[in-house]
């Protein structure tokens, strides 16, 4: 099963689906999409010896995972656009070479976000007619960007959930996952941020003034994200900080309760310290009512010293 697909417009206005790479050198073709879906290596020295690309950019594709990123050469433009696994939440590429009349993504991994603008221009075929590669361009910007705010939206979720758990154990825990989820999905769209703002202000990527609104779309997407993305980090801490408030809180009041134990208990385990020495001369042990005194001494000062923290507020 190949791994390759393609899409072509002939100058006709007319849409061709799967046909071959050599096809795609008619004249009768006006320009065309090609999709390198995990190739085999055989399908990836296509990059090389029919679309001539160059070797720097074609390295990037195989050999290193590269950050968003757009490099220009003589007749077409390579971007490296980052996509996210929706349970881990890592950063997956998807690159693209885009010319005057064609378009080739490759990534070597499935990506759900090139398959689905390929399946819908695939099924309604007369949305590229009248288009061109960077229409094509636009829906695979589109469309990763849109992929990230689900995973936002549900870390989002998740930490107005850590809000009603309180003081709970496992909750600290939970923060710092989310954080580490959450600055996790900083580091695939903040970069992507800066590859879009790249784009619109670049003469050299030649956005007509008509389309720019698009992009600036997308663009503002992503703003959008990091400002979803820092409030988030914000609660967390807010929730982070809660937590340990409420923590000190309560370790206080433990650490006054045993304070109050401690200052009653202190002169009664004094006195008591005083009769358990075992001095053989000591005044009181011959008197009748020695213990009856020394007991009765006891309540008295134990109830002066709950009366006196009392007095403090230390019970409040």
């Amino acid at each position: 099963m190949t791994m390759i697909h393609t899409i072509a417009v002939t100058k006709d206005q007319q849409v061709l689906h799967d046909i071959s790479i050599q096809e795609l050198v008619d004249s009768k073709i006006s320009w065309y999409w090609v999709d390198f879906h995990s190739p085999t290596e055989e399908e990836t020295q296509l990059l090389y010896t029919f679309f001539n690309f160059h070797p720097l950019s074609i390295e990037d594709c195989l050999h290193f995972f590269q950050r968003p990123k757009v490099d220009f050469y003589e007749d077409y433009n390579f971007y490296v656009l980052h996509t996210i696994n929706p349970q881990t939440l890592l950063a997956e590429e998807v690159d693209i070479f885009f010319g005057k009349n064609f378009i080739v993504s490759f990534h070597l991994d499935d990506s759900r976000e090139v398959n689905n603008v390929f399946e819908k221009v695939k099924e309604d075929s007369k949305i590229v007619l009248d288009k061109n590669p960077l229409y094509i361009f636009y829906l695979l910007l589109d469309k990763i960007v849109d992929e990230y705010f689900p995973a936002a939206y549900k870390l989002e979720d998740f930490i107005g959930e850590l809000v009603t758990k309180n003081g709970s154990q496992d909750l600290i825990e939970d923060v710092f996952e989310v954080r580490n989820q959450l600055l996790k999905l900083r580091r695939t769209i903040t970069p992507m941020s800066e590859l879009l703002y790249r784009i619109l202000n670049s003469e050299r990527v030649n956005i007509p003034k008509e389309d720019h609104l698009y992009f600036m779309d997308i663009y503002d997407h992503l703003l959008r994200l990091i400002e979803i993305i820092d409030s988030n980090r914000e609660m967390t801490n807010d929730i982070r900080d809660s937590y340990i408030s409420i923590n000190s809180y309560r370790m206080n009041n433990i650490m006054k309760t045993l304070t109050v134990l401690s200052s009653i208990f202190i002169p009664l385990t004094f006195i008591a310290s005083i009769y358990g020495m075992n001095f053989k001369y000591i005044p009181e042990l011959s008197w009748r009512w020695g213990y009856y005194a020394v007991l009765g001494s006891m309540f008295v000062i134990g109830s002066l010293m709950l009366a006196i923290l009392w007095k403090k507020g230390w019970f409040k």
